[in-house]
Order: C-alpha cells, then structure tokens, then sequence
C-alpha cells in the first residue's frame, strides 16, 4: 500500500534523521525532496506546496531537545502533517436515529462501485447494522447480476430491476424509492444503494444523481475512487463534490501499486474524509480508514493496532491458545498444528499486506518476500496428502512415503523435502526459546 511514496519519502527523511545537525540549507534541501516525492506520487501541486511551506515554518528553528535530533523532530512534523493532510482521525459512517440509514455510492465506471457495495455490506452486517443492497445500475449489462451474485456471498438482500412488476424499467428514482419500500419491508437498518457510473463525469449523470439524492435524502454520499488514480483525482473528487455534495470518501485497489496521491488529493480538495479503504478482492477486504495509522505505515513505523485487529477477527481465541500451549510444550507444534496456523493466517489477508503492516518493513523488503499465494495452496495441498500419523511425526516420512505425498499433491518431491527441511528448522528454533519460528516457513510461500 503506497509503495513508491512510502518508499521514496521514508528514504529522504531517512537521510535527514541521521543529521546531528540540521542546518536551515539541509531542511531547504530535504523538503525539496519531500516535495518531489509528493509530485511524483500524483499528490496535487497546491496540496504538496501548502504540506512543503508548513512543514518548512516548523522546521526552521526547531528548538534543540537533548534526547531527540532535530532530524528526528523533522520526522514527527512530517508525519503530523500527513495525518493533518489525511483527515486527522477516523470517521465512521454515519447512521440515522431512525432507521434505515441511507449510503449513496457514487463514481466513475470501473472504479469497483459494485463489488465496494458487497464490500461495506459485510462490514456493516458484522456491525449489526442489518444492511440491504439496492441496484440502481440500469445502464451497464449484467451490473444487477453482479451484485446479486455478491449480495448472495455476503447473505443480504438486494431490489434492482427485476423485481419491478410495472413502470419503466429505466426510472431509476422510481427504481431507488421501491428498493426503499423492500429494505424497511426486510426491515434493514441501512441501504446501500450502487448507482450508476460513466467513463467521465457528465451532466446527464450528475442530474440523474441529484434526483435521486432529491428523493430518497441519503445520509451519506461516498464517492468510491481508484485508489490508482493520478492526476485525475482532483478534477473527479471536485466533479462529484460540486455536483452532489460529498460527505466521504472510499478509496478502492490500494492493494496495488497505487501511488497515494488520489488519498491525499481527494482528502483535501473536497474537505470529505476518507471512511474506507480496499485492500483486495474478498468481500472482507475493505478497511476503516484511520489517518494517524495511515500515515505511520506510509513513514514505515508499520500498524501493529490493524495487525492486531485483523488477527481478532481472523482468529479464535481457543484456536489462539491451543496454538500457543503446542507450541512452548516439549513435543511443539507438528504439521497439523502448522495447517491450521497457515489457514488462519490467510483469513488475515495476503501475506504482503500483513508484512507492511510491520514496524521497519520497508517496501524494499517486501519485493523480496514475492509471495506467491498459490505456493501456499501447494503447501497446503502436500499437508493434506499425509496421513494423520505422518502430520503428528514427520520424522516417519521416509524417501517412498515422500513420494507417495508428492504425487498426492500434484507437486515435485523437492517440495516436499523442503516443506520437511524447513518444518525442522521452526522446531528447532522454538526449542530454543524462539517463538518466531514461523519466518522459515515462509519460504515456502516465495519463490
């Protein structure tokens, strides 16, 4: 997440932290790096000139604390700034005293509407919020079906189209009131309504969303954006913030290679905090937008707090606790424990998200990782084709047996010996005293 700008302003301010001195030219110097950084992340030229200038009136005279270089202090200024430029703390939805809440998505096409609709009906399901899906997309083939077959994962309701018994099809305030009706009939505490995008911002789309902002009055209105967007970002946040009054922002696809300038652009052009962000494609990967934890994984200092979060909701408690009693015991874990870690750690997300959630992981040391999530399909695959006896001892596994599995699995003996080799290796080191011993596992889920 935010890759080259982590990367590219953690290296800069990297140099100035190291400074015992920090002379007026050198601050000169780093913000004009800082600055560069900012514009090549597709960060607007007025918002990176008004961060630069702030950054810089603190910095000049920084008084000199005897436990902290000035480079250091430079360090926090620049991440208070983000964090100020950000949002400065998380804002939730906002629900009505009556219910059902009504939450208007609107954006571009293609800039994943549908599928952040599914998204955020999870979430607000797992907050007891009761929701219902309303497809309001008449325009774009097969845009209901889509969400119906979501709306079926995530196990709510949804109205579109083909629910209507009479009037024109294509009314789509007609369309949104009736999905209304249905929602308090279902008795939702909140609608989510998937409008309809284009390929650019017009005024036939812009009118057709004031008329349905007009009729159904919701209490939010997210603009859904590609987290991949450049330069573009301020003139669509502007479009659709003049155009129907924005309260909030979901940013989509910063499981990629986005840049961060849409965040950071769209957040300060239309004053609408960001409430959500995407990091993959599972409708479980949608996250509550926190500035302060933002800004402290873009400067790498990692989100031990979202780490944290995610293993709660990823892990039992008893699960926990029986992992960690095997493991501190004198026999230790054996591979059957191992399976169950691992498909714990998946529900977590991909294992690159978890590992630049790490305090010091830099993207440098990600591009290395080069997980791969089908090698822990593989792992998983050769686990599975042993037998309980050969899980609890692996030391069984002799060379016919090893190859017994390989064919099981549908993958080389090689694998298998280096599944065992490493297995070894994580005993040993928790035998020690080591409980990290999951790092030489990982191996195998990087080629």
């Amino acid at each position: 997440m935010f890759s080259g700008l982590s990367e590219n302003l953690s290296a800069v301010l990297q140099r100035l932290s190291g400074q015992g001195v920090l002379t007026e030219e050198a601050i000169k110097e780093g913000l004009r790096e800082v600055r560069r950084v900012l514009l090549e992340a597709d960060v607007s030229y007025e918002l990176t000139r008004d961060f630069v200038e702030r950054v810089r009136e603190q910095a000049v005279g920084l008084p000199k604390i005897k436990a902290v270089r000035p480079g250091q202090q430079l360090v926090k200024i620049v991440h208070d700034e983000l964090v100020r430029l950000l949002g400065e703390e998380k804002v939730p939805v906002g629900f009505a005293s009556i219910p059902p809440t009504v939450v208007l998505l609107v954006g571009l096409q293609g800039s994943g509407k549908t599928t952040t609709a599914a998204k955020l009906a999870y979430r607000l399901k797992r907050e007891q919020k009761a929701p219902f899906l309303v497809a309001a997309d008449v325009y774009r083939p097969a845009a209901e079906e889509q969400l119906r077959q979501l709306a079926e994962k995530v196990q709510v309701g949804v109205y579109g189209p083909a629910d209507r018994r009479t009037g024109d099809h294509e009314d789509v305030v007609e369309l949104v009131q009736e999905g209304l009706v249905a929602a308090r009939k279902a008795k939702a505490r909140s609608v989510i309504v998937d409008t309809a995008g284009r390929l650019q911002i017009d005024d036939a789309m812009m009118a057709e969303l004031e008329q349905i902002k007009d009729a159904v009055k919701p209490h939010e209105v997210l603009l859904v954006a590609d987290g991949m967007t450049g330069q573009d970002a301020v003139r669509i946040a502007s479009g659709f913030n003049d155009g129907v009054g924005v309260t909030g922002v979901i940013l989509t696809k910063l499981d990629g290679d986005a840049r961060g300038g849409a965040a950071l652009s769209m957040r300060g052009v239309t004053g609408a905090p960001i409430k959500y962000v995407g990091v993959g494609e599972g409708v479980d990967a949608l996250e509550p937008f926190d500035p302060v934890r933002m800004a402290g994984r873009i400067l790498q200092r990692g989100d031990v707090v979202g780490l944290v979060e995610r293993a709660q909701d990823a892990v039992s408690v008893e699960d926990a606790e029986r992992l960690a009693r095997k493991a501190t015991s004198k026999k230790g874990m054996d591979l059957e424990d191992f399976l169950s870690a691992m498909r714990q750690m998946q529900k977590m997300g991909p294992l690159k998200n978890l590992l630049g959630m790490l305090p010091g992981m830099n993207p440098k040391m990600l591009k290395q990782v080069n997980a791969d999530p089908k090698r822990i399909k593989y792992v998983e695959a050769i686990i599975l084709s042993m037998t309980p006896e050969e899980r609890k001892k692996p030391k069984v596994l002799n060379g016919s047996r090893r190859a017994r599995i390989a064919r099981g699995a549908g993958r080389p003996v090689s694998e298998v010996n280096q599944l065992v080799k490493q297995f070894e290796q994580m005993q040993k080191m928790m035998k020690k005293g080591n409980r990290g011993g999951f790092p030489p596992m990982m191996q195998q889920f990087s080629r």
